[in-house]
């Protein structure tokens, strides 16, 4: 059978995207345009360019770093001339960015492009929802189902990151220029689609495709935030959302506060939806390199060199008491080869010792080589295995249980109940003490010694009102922050995102 291969508007959706595929393109050559997936292997094939645009998401695809250096977790100082980029780090951390800064642009063709291919196969998909094949007309509906869910959390995504967007449903009728909707509308609207859909999901637990535990949390990831999409709290919603995924019984804490990050973390019970990378097929998770000094390859035997940049702020890394297991995912103090030899660094001509202390966001050739080079603790969350090459192996989870425990035991202090059960399932597995008459402050500086570098920090803060506050290097910032503004380079596309 020939492929079909149809011309398509939403000419802001692919600005950045035309730029290596021509709209004439044939998006889907794996199988014919007409046809329905006979097997699981062939729908597995047409859903793969809808999970796709998340591989980039912790790398060049920004959103990683949209999160995280904009919060007071994570900082990238300038170290001389290395970690300058044209000021590209230091603009997301003071909350100076514009709409040509790098994280702000590469974020949305991708939410889009998943958007974009998660409409097109539900338009291939929904003729076969007239077939007198019961077990077709079940697949369908299931696949439609996935697809419609995936398509609410890249919109989730976007009225997240973007506030009021473009919000298109179609394929083959859409318009070349869409209109920005307002975010509450689309808030109204991604729910009810995962709402509706979840009936047709099935009881799959699969953690790198939509299910039930996956559509849930995502539930729960906007109601908890429904108050800042559309100024309306929907606190009962929530919970009850962190409640259907408990009552799956399908996830569980693991037993060590670092197990759901292990290299081999696959199938941890506590990983709920991830991203699957893999350090030769899936690659795209280098935040290893990022963080790690040059010489840290001799702690791990690492067959590529790190490139010394990413650090804890020091106020943040102090939030941990000592006793906090958690604590054992940062590097501070004195380095160590695998064999326990002292590391030194040559270049500053002293022995490699990481300091909490950094002393300035852009430090320029009047600091010490030590304080260049070794400032800023350093964080390895995410097992660093022995022989690890430029890319890691482990799973990124985007929901995890112990963020539902988390979520459920906020939206239950926000309705003047008590959260303490469900935050003391956290400390206690961390080895600290319970917590009596837990407050939001108390919870949110939880949330983040908990869920630190997984993409949540910048989004509490906003939720919690402390987005906008002064920390280290960063003065006090507008509201008007707490979203992005549209990449100029989508607006010069389509003149309507900018009305």
């Amino acid at each position: 059978m020939k492929l079909k291969t149809i011309k398509i508007g939403f000419l802001a959706v692919i600005a950045l995207v035309s730029s290596c595929t021509d709209l004439d393109d044939t998006f889907y050559d794996r199988i014919p345009s007409d046809a329905y997936p006979e097997n699981d292997v062939q729908a597995a094939l047409m859903t793969t360019p809808v999970y796709a645009p998340m591989r980039d998401f912790l790398d060049w695809g920004g959103w990683y770093f949209a999160q995280e250096v904009p919060s007071d977790e994570i900082t990238v100082p300038t170290r001389d001339t290395d970690w300058d980029d044209g000021g590209k780090w230091r603009v997301l951390h003071t909350h100076e960015w514009n709409n040509n800064t790098p994280a702000v642009v590469n974020m949305w063709p991708r939410f889009y492009k998943g958007i974009f291919e998660a409409n097109a196969l539900i338009e291939r998909t929904e003729p076969a929802l007239n077939s007198s094949d019961a077990g077709a007309v079940s697949a369908a509906k299931n696949l439609i189902a996935k697809m419609k869910i995936m398509r609410a959390y890249y919109y989730y995504l976007l009225i997240d990151n973007y506030g009021d967007v473009p919000y298109v449903t179609s394929f083959a009728s859409a318009p070349d220029m869409p209109m920005k909707t307002n975010r509450a509308d689309i808030f109204d609207n991604i729910v009810n689609d995962i709402e509706i859909s979840i009936p047709d999901l099935g009881n799959s637990s699969t953690k790198t495709g939509v299910s039930k535990g996956m559509a849930f949390s995502l539930l729960a990831k906007l109601y908890l935030n429904s108050e800042v999409y559309t100024g309306n709290p929907e606190w009962a919603s929530a919970e009850a959302a962190c409640d259907s995924v408990i009552a799956l019984g399908q996830y569980s804490l693991e037993g060590s506060p670092l197990a759901p990050f292990i290299t081999e973390n696959s199938n941890s019970p506590e990983n709920i939806w991830v991203i699957p990378y893999d350090e030769d097929t899936y690659t795209g998770f280098n935040i290893h390199m990022r963080t790690l000094h040059y010489n840290s390859d001799q702690t791990f035997d690492m067959v590529a060199g790190p490139w010394n940049g990413w650090c804890v702020m020091e106020d943040f890394y102090n939030s941990y008491s000592d006793d906090d297991a958690r604590k054992e995912a940062f590097l501070v103090g004195q380095q160590y080869t695998s064999m326990g030899a002292e590391i030194v660094d040559g270049t500053a001509g002293s022995n490699l010792i990481f300091t909490p202390e950094i002393p300035a966001l852009h430090m320029d050739a009047s600091y010490t080589l030590e304080q260049i080079r070794m400032s800023g603790v350093r964080f390895v969350k995410f097992e660093v295995k022995s022989g690890a090459k430029g890319d890691l192996s482990n799973d990124f989870p985007i929901f995890r249980y112990a963020d539902i425990l988390l979520m459920k035991a906020e939206a239950m202090i926000r309705q003047n109940k008590n959260g303490d059960e469900y935050v003391n399932m956290i400390r206690n597995r961390a080895g600290l003490e319970e917590w009596s008459n837990t407050t939001l402050e108390m919870l949110l500086a939880e949330r983040g010694r908990e869920m630190f570098s997984e993409g949540h920090r910048r989004q509490d803060l906003i939720r919690f009102g402390e987005f906008n506050k002064a920390w280290w290097e960063k003065g006090v910032t507008s509201t008007d922050d707490n979203v992005f503004p549209i990449p100029q380079n989508q607006i010069d596309v389509n003149p309507n995102l900018a009305k």
